[in-house]
């Protein structure tokens, strides 16, 4: 039973911690574009500065 003294005061204390991380996250943009990655990744739209610098 004085387990839990220490246990429920800790638990909330992480817990809030990360509650205030994700909304540090949120407020500093990390959650704004979450499809432009995946789309980023299909085109490849600097191939034209690479074909100069390609060795044939």
């Amino acid at each position: 039973m004085s387990g839990l003294l220490y246990l429920i005061p800790i638990a909330l204390f992480l817990g809030l911690l990360g509650l205030a991380g994700f909304l540090w996250a949120m407020r500093s943009g990390q959650f704004d574009d979450l499809d432009g990655a995946g789309s980023r990744i299909l085109f490849d739209e600097d191939s034209s500065d690479r074909k100069g610098s390609e060795k044939e």
